[in-house]
């Protein structure tokens, strides 16, 4: 849809805005190169989970940058990160680094993307490939209703993610299921 050449997957190691995973790193790392395995165009990328201390999306895209010099990065959110972007660590430097992609999210209405600072609205996805950042631009695509809030819900209320998740991720899950069961126990 964007044209991209990969998108680059990135697992928080520590998320600033909502409870540490419970699943260890090793372990979340193995789902995501497990459930992308026949994705050529999807990649893991290490870096969050192999840096200390929180992720903060500005410095993975400083990272990113540094790397990839004048290659144009894109940094797709969902509307409701995207909603809550203002209250990110150094929020404001993000479109230095990076174009951002809105992607909607079910049941949610669309929120303004003119509410921030440093980026050009663009309807051209042409706008994402000739710069390197700084443009905003709200993909149009047919959400699904699955959102990883709901899948870690949904764990550690004991019910099952079937379907909701790629079919091996699934089996890898329930081969570790106490790391859920703890959590409704106490």
């Amino acid at each position: 849809m964007l044209g991209l050449d990969h998108v680059r997957l990135i697992p928080n190691r520590v998320p600033p805005h909502r409870d540490a995973p419970r699943a260890t790193e090793t372990q979340r790392a193995a789902w995501v190169e497990q459930a992308i395995a026949d994705e050529p165009g999807l990649v893991l990328d290490r870096r969050e989970l192999d840096r200390g201390g929180a992720s903060y999306t500005a410095e993975t895209l400083a990272g990113l940058r540094s790397e990839l010099g004048d290659t144009p990065i894109v940094c797709i959110m969902g509307q409701d990160a995207f909603d809550g972007l203002v209250t990110w660590h150094r929020w404001d430097e993000i479109p230095n680094y990076a174009h951002i992609v809105v992607v909607p999210r079910p049941g949610m209405s669309t929120g303004r993307l003119d509410k921030l600072p440093g980026v050009r609205i663009t309807e051209s996805i042409d706008d994402l490939h000739k710069t390197q950042a700084g443009c905003l631009y709200a993909a149009q695509v047919t959400p699904l209703a699955i959102s990883s809030t709901q899948v870690r819900r949904l764990l550690v209320q004991g019910r099952s993610v079937r379907y909701l998740v790629p079919n091996v991720v699934w089996h890898g899950l329930a081969e570790h299921q106490e790391v859920y069961d703890t959590e409704r126990t106490h």
